[in-house]
């Protein structure tokens, strides 16, 4: 089965270390993600910053309402560069997520790329093509709109 890349840049009018601060934060995931998700972070007593080696666990519903546990790994950080995070448990035979932060004239530009494929061989194929893409879609479009209240539009 093939692997799927989505990926998505936006500028953010802010400071290195004031993105950082919020995006290394894993409270902060659900304020951006859209309340049709469901997310709510099951892991008790998270730390105020992410690590390498952390693990989080989720309970979300990523399709059709239907809530399931995704339990992801923080693999890399970098601090004030990247932090990737790659599922152990969850909806999805593979993800692979990369948070990548620039800076640039007049702010940041974060970068998103997502490595995934969905379960289920070729009907997995068929729910990227009608469903999961719109949907990682949506939730980035949600998160834009989030963060740009937080930080200001470009």
């Amino acid at each position: 089965m093939p692997v799927y890349t989505f990926r998505e840049t936006q500028f953010i009018p802010t400071t290195l270390d004031v993105l950082w601060d919020f995006i290394s934060s894993p409270q902060n995931l659900r304020k951006i993600t859209p309340p049709s998700m469901g997310f709510d972070v099951i892991t008790s007593d998270l730390p105020e910053k992410m690590y390498a080696g952390m693990i989080i666990a989720y309970h979300v519903r990523p399709l059709f309402g239907i809530k399931t546990t995704w339990v992801t790994e923080i693999t890399h950080v970098n601090e004030f560069k990247y932090f990737v995070d790659e599922q152990r448990f969850g909806p999805y035979t593979m993800w692979h997520h990369q948070h990548l932060i620039e800076p640039v004239e007049g702010g940041i530009l974060m970068t998103d790329i997502i490595d995934y494929q969905p379960p289920m061989g070729f009907l997995g194929a068929i729910a990227n093509k009608l469903v999961i893409r719109k949907t990682l879609k949506e939730i980035f479009a949600f998160r834009k709109i989030k963060l740009e209240a937080y930080f200001g539009k470009p």
